[in-house]
């Protein structure tokens, strides 16, 4: 077991759980709305956290965080990512932030100046897209560099689209006929970079050809909104999903009921529960994953944090105290710190 870092995001807290062989220990940054997190693969120690209130990066693993500055006024930060080829001026991975209402902003050189990619807001389906809980609005859900072509990068709207560009957002592709619209977490595995896995409010989608077209294997799977998904990271075939009836009992913890779910080798879904609390009152699961640990999941929600050692088969609480309310609200994002 290498030594780990997993940041888990809640409503009004960042928790910070580092463990290695011997020891598990964790830390909090109170009274912080966090909503998205990201590490960066290229500069060790640095990841990004989005608010409410803009964002937050740590250069230490966690041990600190700072206000980053100049990020677009009026804008909730709703999604982030840093490629994993593309360098900044600085040396780090290129950062990009999603922001409701939607919008699309780079920075080369870790946050301290920022240019939009205006072409996102400008396609065709842009006049169809709405978050329904605030119809008169919508944002960015999720941002996915290709890990080969620096070029390449996904973004989801929440909700109505995902789309892609090939030449760094300065133009782009628009949905598909038959992909999902409401994608709320997006991955490509390394050893299978022209392959795309979507967990959406409105299934399970999976491309072979890199978003230019879009299927459903969904045999099995008895809950069809999806949360969140992981790849297991020796196999591109093993993919874990958290699932419920419907975005009512997804995320409050009153009236939740989720699920999760594993499918390997193009076999069917099936329920894989063992060690995680029962669904009833669980909020959705949120997942992360470490490149170096194959066969390693992590997993949280509101009952706790959580790790699988046989690519989701079964799972085992972390045994990290937190102060109360903790994750007593649930959790909305989970990601590893890689060495």
């Amino acid at each position: 077991m290498i030594e780990t870092t997993v940041f888990v995001a809640m409503e009004d807290s960042l928790l910070t759980i580092h463990s290695d062989r011997d020891r598990t220990t964790g830390s909090w940054l109170h009274e912080t709305s966090c909503q998205c997190l990201v590490s960066d693969a290229l500069v060790h120690g640095r990841a990004y956290c989005g608010t409410d209130e803009g964002l937050l990066r740590t250069d230490d693993g966690g041990s600190s965080w700072y206000v980053v500055h100049n990020i677009p006024r009026g804008r909730h930060v709703t999604a982030l990512a840093v490629s994993p080829v593309e360098r900044g001026r600085d040396g780090s991975g290129a950062v990009y932030i999603g922001t409701e209402p939607s919008s699309l902003f780079r920075s080369a050189d870790g946050g301290v100046s920022w240019d939009e990619l205006p072409a996102l807001i400008e396609l065709p389906s842009a006049s169809t897209w709405s978050f329904p809980p605030h119809p008169e609005t919508h944002h960015v859900r999720c941002i996915l560099p290709d890990p080969i072509d620096s070029a390449r990068l996904f973004v989801a709207i929440e909700a109505g689209a995902l789309v892609y560009s090939d030449d760094g957002g300065r133009t782009w592709h628009d949905r598909v006929p038959g992909g999902p619209r409401d994608t709320h977490a997006l991955v490509i595995h390394p050893r299978a970079t022209h392959r795309l896995y979507s967990a959406a409010g409105d299934g399970y989608f999976e491309s072979a050809d890199a978003g230019d077209s879009w299927t459903s294997p969904d045999e099995g799977l008895q809950h069809g909104y999806l949360v969140d998904i992981a790849i297991d990271p020796a196999d591109p075939e093993t993919v874990i999903v958290s699932a419920a009836r419907g975005p009512f009992v997804a995320y409050r913890p009153s009236s939740a009921e989720s699920y999760v779910y594993r499918r390997s080798g193009g076999s069917e879904w099936e329920l894989t529960m063992s060690g995680l609390p029962q669904a009833g009152g669980t909020t959705a699961s949120r997942f992360a994953v470490h490149p170096a640990e194959p066969g390693i999941i992590y997993a949280a929600n509101n009952r706790g944090v959580f790790r699988s050692d046989d690519a989701g088969r079964s799972w085992r609480a972390i045994d990290v105290p937190w102060p109360r309310p903790g994750l007593s609200d649930g959790v909305s994002a989970l990601a590893c710190l890689p060495d």
